[in-house]
């Protein structure tokens, strides 16, 4: 087949087109060629040069591809999904619009912008929605009018391009720009004896999917034309509490000190979690193991011993924003934690 990916040299792209070049596709990526990523994509893949904001320009160029399906991986607004549809309409057979779980009115309430009871159990495909528009607002410049709520509801609703939704977890792995793993690895590696951890985000659930087992869900996803129409979830079968989530880093650096939870009130602020931990973020994943037969193609152990890996050869630039050690050593005296 060939697939022409919007985006494709960031974080999840690479990974993706990877896989399908892997796969003997012929692979197409458009971008506008800045991310050092453009630089290293596999042999034989097609780079088509331009601007996300001014997709149509490249109809001609897209027209020329001629791709049967279209991966796009960073839809954030209404618009772009518009431009999306309405580019690609009389060109493409399919789309698939990469998505998130941060669509759901669960994920708005630990995030305190919807109301409502906790939703208990884990989401389906069809969990009621966030109602509150633009979740960023205020809150990202970059990301003023990024609703997905509005992006699916585009690309699932053309009159005659198929689309197809994939919401994602929170994801990790090699490429993680976020670092979401680094701080707890770090302290690993400084032979820090005790993690402390606000003690209600200790016990919070969030769905995870290493990268490259999300690159094998979007290849599913975009060569099977049953997915025509359909929402899935990807991620791991269960969302392992922060604390497990931070013992099996643990475990793959060969970790012995302690995590210890604490309460919020005695806790220096850069580790006080500004969120509703009674509401766990855990994802149904049945639908797309059922119907398109997803499967990691990673243990747990090899997905997180490669995240380690690469992680410690690409630190963040922001370390010291991340980890205080005076202040958490001022509160392992109070404790009186060695």
């Amino acid at each position: 087949m060939k697939i022409l990916f919007l985006g494709g040299t960031r974080f999840i792209g690479p990974h993706a087109v990877k896989r399908m070049a892997d796969l003997g596709h012929e692979i197409a990526v458009y971008n506008r060629g800045q991310s050092p990523g453009a630089n290293s994509l596999p042999t034989g893949v097609t780079l088509l040069t331009g601007d996300r904001a001014r997709l149509g320009e490249a109809r001609e160029a897209f027209r020329a591809f001629a791709p049967d399906v279209v991966v796009d991986l960073f839809p954030y607004s209404e618009a772009d999904a518009s431009q999306l549809m309405e580019t690609f309409a009389g060109i493409a057979s399919r789309v698939v619009a990469i998505s998130s779980c941060d669509v759901y009115q669960a994920f708005g309430r630990v995030n305190r912008i919807e109301s409502g009871s906790v939703e208990e159990g884990p989401l389906t495909e069809q969990s009621p929605l966030c109602e509150t528009r633009y979740p960023f607002q205020g809150a990202r410049a970059d990301r003023s009018d990024y609703d997905k709520v509005l992006v699916e509801q585009v690309v699932m609703g053309h009159e005659s391009l198929p689309g197809t939704i994939l919401r994602l977890p929170m994801v990790y792995g090699p490429g993680d720009y976020q670092h979401r793993l680094y701080p707890y690895l770090q302290q690993m590696r400084d032979g820090r004896s005790v993690i402390l951890m606000d003690e209600r985000f200790a016990s919070w659930r969030w769905s995870r999917g290493y990268v490259e087992d999300m690159a094998e869900a979007i290849s599913l996803t975009a060569l099977n034309d049953r997915a025509a129409g359909q929402i899935y979830h990807v991620g791991e079968e269960i969302g392992l509490p922060m604390a497990e989530w931070v013992e099996r880093i643990a475990a793959g650096v060969g970790w012995k000190g302690k995590i210890i939870p604490v309460p919020a009130t005695d806790l220096p602020p850069h580790l006080v979690m500004d969120i509703e931990t009674r509401q766990h973020i855990q994802l149904d994943t049945s639908k797309i193991r059922r119907e398109l037969g997803y499967r990691e193609r990673f243990s747990p152990e090899e997905a997180m011993s490669r995240t380690i890996e690469w992680e410690s050869a690409n630190p963040p630039e922001n370390i010291a924003g991340m980890i205080d050690y005076t202040a958490e050593d001022e509160l392992r005296a109070r404790l009186g934690v060695e």
